[in-house]
């Protein structure tokens, strides 16, 4: 019965020597000498032999069991020192060797205009403030001395969504970040200069036109402020965004609800060449004029005290004009090679559409 036991043990011993990984080893291990395996059911084969055959069956079973538990641990060290030189050959790396080349990400040139207005901004004392995509109609409109009949208000101009309650006015996706600069006189006692810059939703698409698109507006509330100071605040604006000290910018009359003087900001442009600053033609780039004193009445603002300025202008239609992009589609079509030429990078300062 001895010679059994020694032909057991020699073909475990075999078997283990042939294992390459954990799970065999595992599986060899409770075939053998789990609670079912060989080896326990040998063990619980003792009981019914006479005292001396049991006792030296047993002693050779302990014999056995210990050389298997010896080798099993000696071998499944063997294997964890393969495994892991195995991985530590499959991830070496030659220091020697050149880096691959892996392409920094772009920032898109709608991020990259925005910061450039809050840092020219910022260094005229503006700081930015931010609300909600989603205004009352009152911020929206009503606040802003727009009325319930003015063209602005129409379905085929403003996106209007559910009725939170029967009882409740729509609410409408912002058609404009003036909501901000309400929502900011509420909240803030004057003194205030913000820029409010951020996406706005109106009902029209073409080349020049999206149903999503970006502003920055701007307020300043403070005493005795008169028209010359929006317009120093505007082509000192203007002349460092576009980089042309000496840029032609002229002030047109027009008409906003929410603002009394209103006008329009063109600056010197050549309709031949396209070029910023040349030529006799002039462009419009925004509207602005001085805060209607019903909109700081409005907002809890006495219009005897406190005067102001606001002006809004559109992300997009400054960056095309700066960065020479034609269509205003292409800004939202996720084209990576669109971005690749136009994008800037985080990291260093460089002109688009001279590569990466």
């Amino acid at each position: 019965m001895v010679d059994d036991l020694d032909i057991l043990k020699s073909t475990t011993l075999a078997d283990l020597e042939t294992l390459g990984d954990e799970a065999s080893w595992e599986a060899l291990r409770v075939r053998t000498l789990g609670k079912s395996g060989w080896l326990t059911q040998q063990l619980k084969a003792l009981g019914p032999l006479a005292p001396d055959e049991r006792r030296q069956r047993g002693a050779a079973l302990n014999q056995v069991r210990d050389v298997l538990n010896v080798a099993f641990v000696q071998r499944k060290k063997a294997i964890e020192s393969d495994l892991l030189a195995a991985q530590l050959e499959a991830e070496r790396v030659d220091v020697t060797m050149p880096v691959a080349r892996r392409e920094d990400g772009l920032l898109h040139p709608i991020h990259q205009t925005i910061d450039e207005m809050i840092d020219i901004f910022g260094g005229m004392g503006f700081g930015v403030a931010e609300g909600p995509d989603i205004e009352s109609q009152w911020h929206n409109f009503s606040a802003l001395n727009t009325p319930e009949h003015h063209p602005a208000r129409t379905e085929h101009d403003t996106f209007y969504l559910p009725r939170p309650r029967a009882d409740a006015p729509e609410p409408v996706l912002r058609t404009q970040t003036s909501g901000v600069q309400i929502r900011t006189l509420l909240s803030n006692a004057p003194p205030i200069r913000v820029i409010a810059p951020g996406r706005t939703y109106r009902a029209d698409h073409d080349a020049t036109h999206s149903p999503m698109f970006h502003q920055c507006e701007g307020i300043l509330i403070d005493r005795d402020i008169t028209l010359a100071h929006l317009k120093f605040c505007l082509i000192a604006f203007l002349r460092a965004f576009f980089d042309k000290p000496d840029l032609p910018v002229r002030f047109r009359a027009s008409y906003f609800p929410f603002t009394e003087p209103s006008m329009e900001v063109d600056i010197g442009w050549s309709r031949k060449t396209g070029n910023i600053g040349g030529g006799e033609d002039w462009l419009e780039v925004l509207g602005a004029g001085m805060v209607q004193p019903r909109v700081l009445a409005n907002c809890g603002v006495d219009p005897e005290v406190w005067q102001g300025f606001a002006f809004g202008m559109g992300v997009e239609r400054l960056t095309m004009l700066k960065y020479g992009i034609p269509d205003l589609r292409s800004f939202y079509e996720s084209d990576l090679r669109w971005l690749r030429h136009y994008g800037f990078s985080a990291f260093e300062t460089r002109v688009p559409g001279k590569g990466v």
